[in-house]
């Protein structure tokens, strides 16, 4: 899956002679932690919420309200903008996007063309949202988890035994625990029964949850 597949085109943006309190409101309005700065089509970094709020006039100032109003209308977010922005191209591979926001502890990614354009933005609840769709949560089925040793042909044997058997694979994925790696299938079944049958016959370790239940008991 690509990033420009799946990123959002729908948020606001500012530019760089934005005021501060307009920034703000935006910010509220939308409940966001940072703003994409955009002049003339070019891309040219983001305004963090702690950032914005770090600079405005406190509540407390001495300044009287005519003096308030005249800062106010003054300061735009120009030198507040964040021009070390990381950033992915749309046809990043998602996996990457959400490596580089695990990596930088952050909580979303502009998405720029090789011209410096912003075309979208990537979250984390869209990085879930992918998730649940990889996995086929959506689609129903039974969860089928076994544990593998690292050699080839091991999906391609238990693709096959799952075919000769009628029911349709809904997805795959590979997780690595501790030294083990263990292979997810969902399957097109209300009862995996039989195909977990099959699997231990063929030397296969299906696991689940009480496998594991004495690492977080």
């Amino acid at each position: 899956m690509f990033v420009g597949l799946k990123m959002s085109t729908d948020f606001p943006t500012i530019t760089s002679k934005t005021l501060m309190m307009e920034a703000d409101r935006i910010m509220k309005d939308h409940n966001l932690w940072m703003l994409m700065v955009v002049d003339d089509g070019m891309f040219k970094g983001a305004v963090k919420k702690e950032d914005l709020q770090a600079t405005l006039p406190s509540p407390a100032t001495t300044l009287s309200r005519h003096e308030l109003n005249y800062v106010l209308n003054k300061m735009t977010v120009e030198k507040i903008i964040k021009k070390d922005v990381p950033s992915v191209l749309p046809e990043a591979e998602i996996e990457v996007a959400a490596k580089v926001m695990f990596d930088l502890n952050l909580a979303g990614l502009p998405v720029l063309n090789y011209k410096d354009r912003l075309v979208g933005y990537i979250n984390r609840d869209i990085m879930l949202d992918v998730l649940v769709e990889e996995m086929g949560l959506a689609q129903g089925g039974a969860r089928i988890v076994f544990e593998i040793e690292d050699r080839k042909g091991v999906i391609a044997e238990v693709s096959g035994l799952i075919f000769n058997m009628g029911i349709s694979i809904i997805s795959t994925a590979t997780f690595f625990h501790k030294s083990s790696r263990m292979v997810v299938f969902r399957v097109q079944t209300e009862d995996q029964g039989p195909i977990v049958k099959e699997l231990v016959k063929l030397g296969y370790k299906v696991v689940g949850p009480e496998d594991f239940r004495s690492e977080w008991s």
